[in-house]
Order: structure tokens, then C-alpha cells, then sequence
């Protein structure tokens, strides 16, 4: 079974989310995924990115967020990794509504776990924080 895998790390400016969700749907385009599968994906990967550069450097653009993309027939995984403040806890920062900016809505994980099949959080204080999404793909129907 071929894999492929594809790593790309930017510096935490947020105009690089847009090309986040460039590389997150030209990869899903490869593998024929559904429009509305496309722009899940899109969404996912910007607001865990987002995350990363909002909340993880405090939109400092001195740090890198990585993300790392691998395909197979059977599924999508999608790694968004910083090296930034860390998340205290994350039980609580996966809430609906919470986020430590009052500016914001608090729902990037609540559409990270609606869009995609699996959603895990490994973090840790002043280390930085892993997002892993995966999307699984043999019961999508393909877009033509």
C-alpha cells in the first residue's frame, strides 16, 4: 500500500494558514475526497494551525508551526505541531466556548472533533502542543 507523506514547516505568521489549507486540500484532491470532505479538511487544518500561532506563540513570528501530512487509501492523518506555550488542560481547552482569548469563540477543537474521524491532543506547559486529526476514507464516495 502507498503512503505519502509530506512535512512543511512555516514560520507562525498567520498567512501561512492559508497555505495550510492549500496543502490540506490539494492533498484531498489527490485522493478524490468530496467537496464538502475538502472543505472540512480545509477547516480542520486551519484552526489547528491557528491555534498554534494564536494561543501556542501568542502571535509571536519568530517560532515554526509543522505540519505534517500523510495519505493512504484507508486514511488522512494530519500532524499541526508548535513548540509554544504548551496547554495546561487540555480536557478543558477542547470545551465548546473556552479559549484564554476573550476576541475569540473557543470552537476550533469543537469543529476539529465534528470534521474529522479521530482528534488527539498531546501537550505539554512551555514544551509545546501536537494536534493529530485523522480522517478515515473507505466510506467516501468520490467526487465526479
Amino acid at each position: 500500500m502507498k503512503v505519502n507523506k509530506m512535512n512543511f514547516t512555516f514560520s507562525s505568521l498567520p498567512e501561512n494558514v492559508t497555505i495550510s489549507r492549500m496543502l490540506a486540500s490539494a492533498l484531498g484532491a489527490q485522493l478524490d475526497l468530496p467537496i464538502n470532505e475538502l472543505e472540512e479538511l480545509k477547516v480542520a487544518v486551519s484552526e489547528a494551525v491557528s491555534n498554534a500561532i494564536i494561543h501556542g506563540y501568542n502571535n509571536n513570528p519568530d517560532n515554526f508551526v509543522t505540519l505534517e501530512l500523510e495519505a493512504s487509501a484507508e486514511k488522512i492523518i494530519i500532524q499541526v505541531i508548535d513548540t509554544g506555550c504548551g496547554i495546561p488542560d487540555v480536557k478543558q481547552a477542547m470545551q465548546a466556548s473556552y479559549s484564554t482569548d476573550p476576541e475569540r469563540m473557543g470552537l476550533g477543537f469543537i469543529f476539529m472533533q465534528s470534521f474529522m474521524d479521530e482528534l488527539k491532543v498531546e501537550s505539554e506547559v512551555n514544551q509545546g502542543t501536537k494536534v493529530i486529526m485523522v480522517k478515515n476514507l473507505k466510506n467516501l464516495q468520490p467526487s465526479h
